[in-house]
């Protein structure tokens, strides 16, 4: 279900799943967990889980000063499943690296999202499969800064 081009379900998922882990009662797939875990780790996405009808459908745009939560979510889903499958190779090492230089796994992945995010797009301009080489050298630039 989480791979899916359709926003509205994308969505729903994740508000189905945030109510799932407030509720408690029914246990939680492994996917489920790692979604669950990821949208505690941002308190700031909380209030606007509990209330579906308000986003489902909202534009959340640049322009408008506003960063998109469901992008930003499914950002850190995209970097925890290329750490558990360890694609691209080298990923685990730079991502140990930045840990270390942030001390933080949290924020080493808000690093990685820029290339990350930079990798997509260019693969989505060019219409072609994601580019992990361009990917990796993007992670690369940042244990240089």
């Amino acid at each position: 279900m989480f791979f899916s081009k359709d926003r509205h379900k994308m969505r729903q998922f994740f508000f189905d799943i945030w109510q799932k882990q407030l509720n408690g009662t029914t246990p939680l797939e492994p996917m489920e967990q790692i979604i669950a875990g990821i949208i505690e780790q941002h308190p700031e996405y909380h209030a606007l889980l509990a209330d579906p009808e308000a986003v489902i459908d909202k534009d959340f745009t640049p322009e408008m000063g506003q960063s998109n939560p469901f992008l930003h979510m499914s950002m850190h889903i995209a970097i925890q499943e290329q750490l558990a499958t360890q694609r691209p190779k080298g990923i685990i090492d730079i991502y140990q690296a930045l840990i270390k230089k942030c001390n933080d796994p949290h924020a080493a992945e808000h690093q990685m999202m820029e290339p990350l995010g930079d990798m997509l797009m260019q693969a989505q301009r060019r219409n072609t499969a994601p580019d992990e080489k361009h990917y990796l050298k993007g992670l690369r630039k940042l244990l240089k800064k």
